[in-house]
């Protein structure tokens, strides 16, 4: 029966949570509460602070329904909110309920205050406020708290304070109270606004005289700025709605957005919208995110630098609607450009951020290099308002446009460009291509002004960063002069940063895990030794530590050497090294059966290429070859007897393993991120934790996401792979990542218990960009050593480094005016002169003035002669082929199942070895119907004018201008070997 009782008390609460919600402060409630546990509570008032009281009143709600109940639990909830002068929040809960009508009128009433509240603002806190006690409006811990919120913040904040307040207690009648209140202490302006009386007749307005209910109700801000007279609006005081905090943290009567019961976005913004959320919506910003803004809204440049999770984007989306909004009222058009630096952020802004705020008025739309719409962009900008892109496409049409090869997108066509991840405007890298442009035409654009020509009108540029970072700097000096060079090359008139103070999330906890050497390494020890064989074999003598990144540096440059000098035997040897020095460097990482089974699947491959899939052919094998493959062999099953054998794991593992196993142990929901270096250890963390069932045991559900590139030997994943993986991240199906680099920066990924970052540091930005991700109540930041990873000291650097971004943003924002301008336009001046110089250089190393008879090109493997210059073709300006007869009689095509690369017009799907040496050359491309050897300059020898090159992996380094790949010819002179075959069968 008591159960059938409390069963009714739970429906009662959650029924009324909306509600309750909106009528409970928090802090005064917990302290008349017993039942809930301490770390609860602090929990509750954690998030009261960093979210508000409806966030933790939620929070709080959860906790009294949490069964089992004690004794009384409803009574003494009910009696908590009585004593915490949360009276219509207690009389909800004792069926104390007021009229329809009634309750109709408060809502009504809240949504006036809303409405008025820039006005409200203006009122004397200090005066009103112990006149608002008196009257029973607040409680007298209120009153304590706002006359603090006034004097530490101001009297604006104060007056918030007030309002807030005055609406959570709010029983029926507090609104005439409330203007009585106005009346009193004097503030006739703000009474004769609230009330639509005169000065002659100060009777308050009741609810009843007020437009009716269905008219006040669906009354918008867009409505009300219609009104004229004292009883409307005046136009200043509209255009401010929006910017003001909601009284209820966006919150009212009617059902919320599905998966929206909390308030706040957890990027610290607050709103009505969210994703398929209404076409209508509200951006309400916090304080810090208005005055960080507030340049931006004024028309200057400027970079907005505010920690991960603290809402840049919603930012940049409520300056693009501001300044759409303005130029539509002056009768000019808008076009702005969202430009990200990853393609997965173009469809994560699109539909997260800039899609649901802007489609009620604006034209949006997205566009990658994974998107059809990147062969239109040009008629995309015409005919949409906001366009969401990657650098590299825009960059692309605006040389089109300077070429005249094609229709192009020229800057003067934009009027506002966001900048995401505006850290990355150096170092020639694409935004600064972009950059650039702007900078010379700003430049011609002042000599213009001065001989009183019209000047090309320029977007205005908004950056987004974390974290601008120092450059490498070790001097307070480099740091200032690296953050002034972003800024100068974003023609930025400040770098704009805040104190989140009340809105700061609580820093995850860091942990440093140092590990220990193993006692015993034998499968480390049988790798080593194999290579020391090899050292003697070629006579070689490093002086490196094995399994180093020096080793590593010096095995590549020795097989440099030896393929310049022609010594194939220490080539061959260096290439086997490297590979059995990643092999060692995986044992530190990850399983010792994950190294084997990428030493074994080597080999093979290794061996696959000496066989041939024409018995006609022979392929030689060398001596040194064939020592390296039984060298290999005589160790291979003891290799794979000891890789089972999980007491010679390195320790790096096991203290990754005890940290996973105590953060989901530890948390209710835990969800968390692994970084780690490479691609490989990825996917074999992945697959490790997949496979040991005590992670099972406890729900970890773990997945990888890697890049999207094809710069490695691990197959990439695609964006479409990407975001799945990060949906169901998102969801909760998958709720452990491990991802290498890709996921530290810009990608939008769900707040997370942990972070993890194992035998990964970079540098002091991806450290913050890691940091941030752990974004939950209570989170940590973990560090887990590896062998040689040096993370420690990485990390102590990496902190020195961000105290000192700090002082020099702050060094450089206390800068006056004219001394900052001066400098900015010495180190724009300078880039451009740089630049001037860089092209000038490219142009002249560009010059294809080099005869392609005199370029060689070697088989790397056994020297042999594959081709010349001269019958080398070029298709696209971009894959070099040779479809001489003579060549096709000199390499074997091998199949490729995981090289499958499908583009308009051709595709791979194979790969070409030398006949001799089975050694890779390039692959088979498909091109419209025709038989294309692509060939890849890495795999040569190259000698030009009878100089052999040491290293050429691009064949852009080649100052060799190729013929143009004559489709025509090539078609016409098969078609008659295709008529023989037909008229053969």
């Amino acid at each position: 029966m008591e159960s059938d009782n409390d069963e009714i008390k739970e429906r009662l609460i959650e029924d009324f949570r909306p509600r309750l919600k909106q009528h409970i402060s928090v802090e005064p409630v917990l302290d008349y509460i017993l039942f809930i546990e301490n770390d609860q509570k602090e929990l509750i008032r954690q998030k009261a602070k960093t979210e508000g009281d409806p966030a933790a009143a939620n929070l709080l709600i959860t906790a009294v329904l949490k069964k089992p109940h004690s004794p009384g639990w409803f009574k003494e909830f009910v009696d908590a909110l009585s004593n915490a002068g949360c009276q219509l929040a207690a009389d909800y809960m004792q069926d104390n309920l007021p009229e329809p009508e009634v309750e109709a009128e408060n809502d009504t009433c809240v949504r006036l205050i809303r409405i008025l509240i820039p006005s409200l603002l203006d009122m004397n806190t200090n005066q009103v406020c112990p006149h608002c006690s008196a009257k029973d409006l607040i409680t007298q811990e209120d009153s304590e708290i706002i006359t603090a919120e006034t004097t530490n913040k101001g009297n604006r904040s104060g007056a918030r304070e007030l309002l807030k307040r005055i609406i959570m207690r709010g029983r029926p009648g507090w609104f005439s109270t409330f203007l009585d209140v106005l009346r009193v202490t004097q503030h006739r302006d703000l009474y004769q606004l609230m009330s639509g009386a005169s000065q002659k007749d100060e009777k308050p307005l009741s609810v009843r005289d007020e437009p009716p209910e269905n008219e006040a109700a669906t009354q918008s801000p867009a409505v009300v700025e219609t009104c004229d007279g004292p009883e409307g609006l005046d136009k200043d005081a509209t255009e401010e709605i929006q910017d003001e905090t909601d009284l209820y943290n966006a919150q009212s009567t009617e059902p919320r957005l599905p998966n929206s019961s909390e308030p706040s976005q957890p990027d610290g913004t607050e709103s009505m919208a969210a994703d398929g959320g209404p076409e209508k919506a509200d951006i309400v910003l916090r304080d810090y995110q208005r005055d960080v803004a507030r340049p931006a809204l004024e028309g200057k440049n400027i970079i907005i630098c505010l920690p991960t999770g603290s809402g840049k984007t919603r930012v940049a989306v409520y300056i693009t609607k501001k300044h759409l909004d303005d130029r539509r009222e002056g009768g000019q058009s808008g076009k702005v450009v969202v430009l990200v630096n990853k393609v997965p952020l173009v469809e994560q802004h699109f539909s997260s951020e800039f899609l649901p705020f802007l489609k009620d008025r604006y034209k949006v739309e997205r566009v990658s290099g994974d998107s059809q719409l990147k062969i239109s962009f040009t008629e995309i900008v015409k005919n949409n308002d906001v366009i969401i892109c990657t650098a590299q496409i825009l960059e692309n049409y605006l040389e089109r446009s300077v070429s005249g090869d094609d229709e192009g997108v020229h800057l003067s066509d934009l009027t506002l460009i966001v900048i995401d991840e505006c850290h990355h405007t150096q170092k020639g890298g694409v935004y600064n291509h972009i950059m650039m442009r702007f900078l010379k035409q700003k430049h011609k654009n002042s000599r213009l002004k001065k001989e009183e020509k019209e000047p090309v009108p320029l977007p205005q540029i908004l950056g987004l960063t974390a974290s601008p970072g120092v450059g490498g700097a070790t001097k307070m000096e480099k740091a200032e002069e690296h953050i002034l060079r972003i800024c100068a090359n974003l023609d930025a008139s400040g770098i704009m940063t805040w104190n989140l103070g009340e809105y700061k999330k609580q820093e995850a906890k860091k942990i440093i895990v140092n590990v220990e050497d193993r006692k015993m390494d034998p499968f480390g020890d049988v790798i080593k030794k194999i290579m020391n064989a090899i050292h003697e074999h070629a006579e070689l003598n490093p002086t490196f530590e094995l399994g180093s990144q020096n080793y590593e540096q010096w095995v590549v440059q020795t097989e440099r050497d030896a393929t310049k000098e022609e010594n194939h035997k220490v080539r061959v040897c260096a290439e086997h090294l490297r590979r059995y020095n990643e092999g060692l460097q995986l044992s530190n990482t990850i399983r010792m059966c994950d190294a084997f089974n990428f030493l074994n699947k080597y080999q093979e491959e290794e061996m696959k290429s000496k066989t041939a899939p024409d018995s006609d052919v022979v392929i030689q094998i060398t001596r040194t070859e064939r020592f390296l493959f039984n060298l290999f062999k005589d160790n291979q099953q003891e290799l794979l007897e000891l890789a089972k054998q999980p007491q010679y794991e390195n320790d790096s593992l096991s203290k990754l393993r005890a940290k996973i196993l105590q953060e989901f142990s530890s948390r209710e929901e835990a969800r968390g991120i692994i970084f780690t270096k490479t691609r490989r250890s990825a996917i074999a963390l992945s697959q490790w934790i997949q496979e040991n069932p005590k992670f099972d045991d406890i729900g970890v559900k773990a997945s990888y996401v890697i890049g999207g590139g094809d710069q490695s030997v691990v197959k990439p994943m695609t964006s479409a792979e990407q975001k799945d993986v990060l949906k169901k991240f998102s969801n909760g199906k998958v709720n452990l990542l491990i991802a290498t680099t890709v996921a530290e920066e810009g990608l939008d990924i769900s707040a997370c218990n942990f972070v993890i970052r194992y035998g990964l540091v970079t540098n002091e930005i991806s450290m913050i960009q890691a940091r941030g991700r752990a974004r939950a109540e209570d989170s940590s930041y973990t560090l887990v050593e590896t062998k040689n990873s040096g993370v420690a000291e990485k990390e102590c650097v990496n902190e020195y480094r961000i105290n000192m971004m700090n002082k020099a943003i702050e060094k450089i924002r206390a800068l006056n005016k004219a001394d900052y301008d001066k400098k900015i336009m010495e180190y724009q001046i300078q880039a451009i002169m740089e630049e001037k110089i860089r092209m000038t250089k490219k142009k002249q190393k560009g010059i294809k003035n080099e005869n392609a008879t005199e370029l060689k090109l070697n088989c790397r493997g056994c020297s042999k002669l594959a081709c010349t210059g001269e019958n080398i073709q070029i298709i696209e300006n971009m894959h070099r082929v040779n479809v001489s007869s003579e060549f096709s009689e000199l390499f074997i095509l091998r199949e490729n199942s995981t090289l499958q690369e499908r583009r308009l017009d051709y595709e791979t799907n194979g790969y070409i070895t030398c006949k001799d040496c089975g050694q890779r050359w390039g692959s088979m491309m498909l091109f419209r119907g025709i038989e294309c050897p692509c060939l890849h300059v890495k795999n040569f020898a190259v000698t030009l004018n009878g100089k052999k090159i040491s290293k050429c992996s691009k064949w852009s380094e080649l100052p060799v201008k190729f013929q143009a790949f004559d489709y025509a010819e090539h078609a016409n002179r098969m078609a008659p070997s295709s008529d023989d075959d037909s008229d053969a069968e």
